[in-house]
């Protein structure tokens, strides 16, 4: 079997970063791509995401997401499995696999039951929700976001059973 590539979204404190180590430390060679390092290392004049987001937090966001593909794809073309993660709500699921298009990308949408995303943000060392409401971005986000790949209810798992769910996957 050759490189695999996974796409790990969901809201934050789902357990994307934790979910997403499990799985790229299971392959080997593997990358660990988090889209979030890209946002992180503009250190003035960054514009954060929100439920209203200005024009220039929508171009960071952008960026962002161009440097994690071509990132993600270089790692990849280079022979590494890539496990790449991030905030992909909405149309940018798509828009994402757009600057993916001809890489076998395995996508999993990580839904825990909104109970336990607030619990996890209370339990976890940084806030991610001071622009956001938990429960609105839990609805938006399984609203609004195309029913693509693999849709996990991780709530009652550990972020190594959820990795093990995933490579158990019939991907087929």
């Amino acid at each position: 079997m050759g490189p695999q590539f996974y796409l790990i979204t969901g809201v934050m404190a789902s357990g994307k970063s934790t979910v997403a180590e499990h799985l790229a430390r299971s392959i080997e060679p593997c990358a660990h791509v988090r889209g979030d390092t890209f946002r992180r290392m503009i250190v003035s004049g960054r514009r954060e995401m929100g439920e209203k987001p200005e024009a220039e937090a929508l171009r960071q966001y952008a960026l962002r997401c161009d440097l994690a593909a071509q990132t993600a794809r270089a790692y990849f073309q280079a022979g590494f499995s890539v496990v790449l993660q991030d905030n992909y709500y909405g149309r940018a699921l798509p828009e994402m696999l757009e600057r993916l298009r001809g890489l076998p990308v395995r996508v999993v949408r990580l839904c825990p039951r909104p109970e336990v995303v607030e619990q996890r943000e209370r339990e976890r060392g940084k806030t991610g929700y001071a622009h956001f409401s938990v429960r609105a971005l839990c609805a938006d986000f399984l609203r609004e976001t195309q029913p693509l790949g693999l849709a996990l209810d991780n709530s009652e798992e550990t972020p190594q059973q959820t990795a093990e769910r995933i490579l158990a996957h019939d991907w087929a």
